[in-house]
């Protein structure tokens, strides 16, 4: 299995980013990093942009969530029929948002360990024959940060670029006065572990790795930070205009 997913995953981000190493990033492996995290958010542009939808979605359908959990809240089995009937009346699935996710899970693995043994001379016998050989890789990025070794600033701008996505996907605060049933506790819990928990992760396991594994991190997120923009701002802009 895991010789599987060394050819078909291992080898060819690998050898796509020394070959970008070795031509459009003129042997700057920091461009070369931000270039390869570019092309691979764009391969999944229309799954990331599925599941930021659906979690608007499901995110400006909480006022009926609430209406729902209220009318039900001494019959749970009424309750859970009633949100599967509000959720498909609006075309919503709750889960929608995370398989996207899954699918790319295996590739960010990958694309973790290229970066984690990218430096070492010994993986460059990774290389396919019509990828030149650099003979090694210069970490330095832009002469002032070595990609190889830690970087605490990185580290510490993988984390606000992590706390500020989150924010931006942050349920609304709950209604007055409405009942929360279990599975609101659950989902509030995990909403701040996605807002707090996971940034403060990010800084701490960045601390310590090489920083070509922090840069793209940053360059990852605020990828999805400016998709997330594009597609909610035209929500915002047209529920101002009704408003008005």
């Amino acid at each position: 299995m895991m010789s599987i997913l060394y050819e078909i995953l291992y080898r060819p981000l690998f050898n796509l980013l020394v070959f970008l190493y070795n031509t459009v990033s003129f042997s700057n492996i920091g461009i070369a990093i931000i270039i390869l995290t570019v092309l691979i958010k764009l391969v999944f542009l229309s799954m990331s942009k599925k599941a930021i939808v659906s979690q608007k979605a499901l995110q400006d359908l909480q006022p009926k969530i609430k209406e729902v959990q209220t009318r039900y809240k001494d019959n749970k089995e009424e309750q859970a029929k009633a949100l599967m009937a509000l959720y498909k009346e609006n075309k919503v699935n709750p889960m929608s948002g995370c398989f996207p996710l899954l699918i790319q899970l295996p590739i960010l693995i990958a694309l973790y360990q290229v970066l984690l043994k990218g430096f070492d001379p010994a993986s460059l016998s990774a290389l396919y024959s019509f990828v030149a050989n650099p003979g090694s890789i210069n970490p330095m990025f832009f002469g002032l940060l070595s990609l190889a070794a830690p970087s605490k600033v990185l580290a510490i701008l993988a984390g606000l670029a992590q706390f500020w996505q989150a924010k931006m996907m942050a349920p609304k605060k709950d209604l007055p006065g409405a009942p929360k049933s279990s599975d609101e506790y659950v989902s509030q819990a995990m909403s701040k572990q996605m807002m707090y928990f996971l940034p403060v992760f990010t800084v701490l396991i960045s601390w310590k790795l090489p920083a070509g594994l922090a840069l793209y991190w940053v360059v990852t997120t605020l990828f999805t930070i400016v998709q997330q923009y594009a597609i909610m701002r035209p929500v915002r802009t047209n529920k101002q205009q009704d408003n008005g």
